[in-house]
């Protein structure tokens, strides 16, 4: 199969540098949970009065953490989030439960806080016990010690098979006051977000009550993290927290309580764009990738439609293969449409390779090339528009092809 890249293509050369937010700050460290001289344990702390908003995995099989966390957003606040990389803690039973509880324990302890106010994810292989009392016993030291200008070492301390950290950052205004929204992310397999990606923690400074915070989060998924996909697995773990720390009212920004409010548009605007940078990181970081690919359904009877479309080219193992291939079989297209189970025109149906339209009005082209669609195909970032004929809407999906590393990666995934 050959040898296995050990970063994407995509990676950055250089990682962004984050500027610290007032109020939070971060440590890591190496507990062991299943790697050896790399960290694995990451605890983030939160001034009091910050607020949490959240999105999480609809998987029926979700993990011990992400029931945790459901329950304690009810609350609306939190002080710490411990985080650990290499098992999923994930059908796991009452022992996961336990080692939740063990954790959330130990992190109140540590931060003086209430256990609501504890949030924790985990990421890994599913089915192991996580024995947390292996590393229950750091967090109280890493609180004591966490810093704030240590944003990659907390992204690189929650990657699995990542090749690369997956940082952003942007500014706005809420007033005439400048906020900071800084986030990071995990994921390169198992990944077809369904309300969240595997792993997302975004901050800012902002003063922001929970309700307008969790709506500005719930509506932005869709069209960032759930438009996005590797491989068509949706994780037990995927989990997505904003936590606002408020402390920009020292600086003069009016606290924003209303769901909706207008003072949040260009904040809103901001973490939209946060949030689709991270989602394409994570495509761009696919496991055994080599090309990115930007799937656009247009013509559409409602946006899900298209989005379903797009997710359907986009999950399609043997559209995804063909891309590898640099094969350009827009057959392979039409299958996938087809599949959908959405509305589409045969007839109207009409498919572009880049620039290059391969399918006019349900069939080949007249200016169809091979020539020129398999020189496309060659390029690293692949774009496959696709008109179905039947509306007026249009979605997106991102995503990768399907190589032989993947299969290698995940063969040799707990080996």
């Amino acid at each position: 199969m050959g040898k296995i890249a050990s970063r994407s293509p995509f990676a950055p050369d250089e990682i962004v540098q984050l500027p610290p937010i007032e109020g939070v700050r971060f440590a890591t460290a190496e507990a062991g949970i299943r790697y050896r001289g790399r960290t694995d344990l990451m605890v983030a702390t939160f001034d009091p009065g910050t607020t949490v908003a959240g999105v999480f995995t609809q998987s029926k099989t979700a993990s011990a953490p992400v029931l945790a966390c459901r329950k304690h957003l009810k609350k609306e606040t939190a002080q710490l989030l411990i985080v650990n990389s290499g098992n999923a803690n994930a059908f796991t039973g009452k022992r996961g439960r336990d080692a939740v509880d063990l954790t959330v324990d130990a992190g109140a302890k540590a931060a003086d806080c209430a256990r609501h106010d504890v949030f924790v994810a985990s990421t890994g292989v599913i089915g192991e016990p996580l024995e947390a009392e292996k590393f229950a016993h750091l967090i109280d030291g890493m609180v004591k010690n966490a810093e704030p200008d240590a944003f990659e070492a907390a992204a690189r301390a929650i990657m699995t098979t990542d090749t690369y950290p997956k940082v952003a950052s942007r500014r706005a205004l809420i007033g005439d006051v400048e906020v900071t929204i800084n986030g990071f992310c995990k994921g390169a397999g198992m990944i077809a977000p369904d309300m969240a990606t595997m792993l997302c923690f975004i901050f800012t400074d902002a003063a922001i009550a929970a309700k307008p915070l969790q709506a500005l989060l719930s509506a932005h998924v869709e069209t960032t993290f759930n438009a996005m996909t590797v491989d068509g697995d949706t994780s037990t773990s995927d989990t997505c927290l904003v936590f606002a720390t408020g402390t920009a009212a020292a600086r003069g920004q009016e606290p924003v309580t209303k769901t909706g409010s207008k003072k949040l548009k260009a904040f809103s605007a901001a973490l939209h764009n946060l949030m689709q940078d991270l989602a394409v990181q994570v495509a761009k970081d696919g496991e055994g990738l080599s090309k990115f690919v930007t799937f656009i359904v247009e013509g559409a009877e409602s946006a899900k439609a298209a989005r379903k479309i797009a997710l359907a080219c986009a999950n399609s193992p043997i559209l995804k293969t063909a891309i590898a291939g640099e094969d350009p079989n827009w057959g392979r297209v039409v299958m996938a449409v087809g599949k959908s189970g959405e509305a589409a025109d045969r007839d109207k149906l009409s498919i572009w390779f880049g620039d290059l339209c391969v399918a006019r009005e349900g069939e080949r082209a007249a200016e169809y090339d091979e020539a020129t669609a398999a020189a496309y195909m060659k390029n690293r970032e692949i774009v496959i528009r696709i008109d179905v004929g039947v509306g007026d809407a249009s979605g997106h999906v991102w995503t990768c092809d399907l190589t032989h590393d993947y299969v290698s990666i995940n063969a040799d995934y707990r080996s």
